[in-house]
């Protein structure tokens, strides 16, 4: 945004950068599995890593971030095998990271409601200067301008963080260096003017609040119901795109929660907050590697350890959205039980509202439901008979009743469809629950 200011952007151009930047990088759930494909190890700390590299040039810089991060820890041929694929395929990979991550952020944001501006500016936000980015070859001014700025801005970003104290003339030292390459020259000049004032740097320092005060007086999006509801079915779908076990999991969840709490004749707001709980619940799992989520095997300990704190995660993410309070407690809870046995708080029956009882429920269902990278989805009796024997005691069992009359009825296939409708607009609706509802890559039980 300093950025902009220097550049004298008109103020439409700078509300639609603003919201660019904020939702840049919510296509990269969408190539996260592929990521950890690529690599056979943590896609998190690899796409950390390759931010700092230039990946348009084979060399030194790659020959060693491919020894430090491809099929690390795996047998010697398969780690060559690996490391030959990715020194083929580094060109063709890396285009179709960066399309998927593209593509799929320029969509959501679309989907939210966000100007075509925006949705362009993300779509365009790896093309670099000389033509030689990701992923149409975009060159000069061919590259949108809101695309330009913000492929500047992450950069320096990325240096500034990683080298600490040295981190403000690393990036200043980067953005002169890809001058004319990576970036727009002017764009270049105007960063080169703004990290010579004192408050730059020391601002980057407090930068959560001071992108507050940056947002847009203009009400852009809205506030009524049906904008909280797409932004919920969004951001649904960026969760879901982390792993190809977890297709639709977040509206399945939702769906079965809905169906639920209707059977218990809970009121119409108590409804809609149960299903923007679900839509987002496992929004903290977008913190957990695919070399965990997609793991074919049994979980290690230190595994099961990080996996378990994705509730908490969602639970921090949304209680810093003031609207989104009670959504967040029943979001954190997802995975708690009646008996104290469940995480990440150990809460026990009196702790745990009846819409968090419902969410549990929903979220085992789903999970059992569906495909697994360790097993197939099981028969819908099978699965009823599991969460059965877990109620009382762990599961509300008015919730698993619910449930069970639902399923069991031939309601719940059709009711899930017709919901799939009212939440999802023009989604394909659901038409056999018991086998279109994926889940999240949990091993439960």
């Amino acid at each position: 945004m300093y950025l902009a200011a220097e550049m004298a952007l008109p103020v439409n151009e700078s509300e639609d950068l603003y919201f660019a930047l904020l939702m840049k990088d919510a296509g990269c759930s969408s190539n996260a599995s592929l990521m950890w494909r690529i690599l056979g190890t943590d896609d998190l700390v690899g796409k950390r890593d390759a931010l700092r590299m230039d990946w348009t040039r084979t060399g030194w810089e790659s020959l060693q971030y491919a020894l430090s991060h491809v099929k690390t820890g795996a047998p010697f041929l398969e780690r060559v095998r690996g490391l030959f694929d990715v020194a083929v395929h580094q060109k063709r990979n890396a285009r179709t990271l960066n399309q998927i991550r593209c593509e799929r952020g320029s969509a959501i944001a679309r989907r939210i409601g966000l100007s075509e501006g925006t949705a362009s500016a993300i779509h365009c936000l790896n093309e670099h200067w000389n033509g030689m980015g990701q992923p149409q070859g975009l060159s000069g001014e061919k590259i949108p301008l809101l695309s330009r700025i913000m492929c500047v801005a992450q950069t320096a970003e990325i240096f500034y963080t990683a080298y600490g104290k040295n981190g403000p003339a690393s990036a200043l030292e980067m953005v002169r260096k890809r001058s004319g390459s990576w970036f727009d020259p002017e764009v270049a000049k105007a960063f080169c003017s703004i990290v010579v004032r004192p408050t730059m740097w020391s601002e980057m320092e407090n930068a959560a609040q001071r992108v507050v005060d940056l947002a847009p007086q203009a009400d852009i999006l809205g506030t009524d119901e049906s904008t909280l509801d797409n932004i919920c079915i969004a951001f649904a779908d960026v969760i879901d795109a982390k792993s190809p076990f977890t297709y639709r999991h977040s509206n399945g969840v939702a769906d079965t929660a809905v169906t639920i709490a209707r059977a218990l004749s809970m009121n119409e707001s108590e409804v809609t907050l149960i299903r923007r709980a679900a839509l987002l619940h496992d929004i903290g799992k977008l913190g957990v590697s695919n070399a965990i989520l997609d793991k074919p095997a049994k979980l290690t300990a230190e595994e099961w350890v990080i996996v378990k704190k994705h509730p908490q995660y969602s639970l921090e993410i949304l209680q810093r959205i003031p609207s989104f309070h009670q959504l967040s407690e029943i979001a954190g809870s997802h995975h708690e039980k009646l008996d104290g046995s469940g995480y990440f708080r150990n809460l026990t029956s009196g702790q745990l509202s009846l819409s968090a009882r419902i969410l549990t429920v929903a979220d085992i269902y789903d999970a059992l439901s569906a495909k697994r990278p360790y097993r197939d989805a099981l028969p819908l009796e099978q699965v009823l008979s599991i969460i059965q024997k877990d109620a009382p005691h762990a599961l509300d069992a008015d919730c698993v009743e619910a449930l069970k009359s639902s399923a069991t009825g031939q309601d719940m296939a059709g009711d899930l469809a017709r919901l799939s409708k009212v939440v999802a607009g023009q989604r394909p609706s659901i038409e056999n629950a018991s086998k279109t509802l994926p889940g999240i890559a949990l091993k439960y039980p």
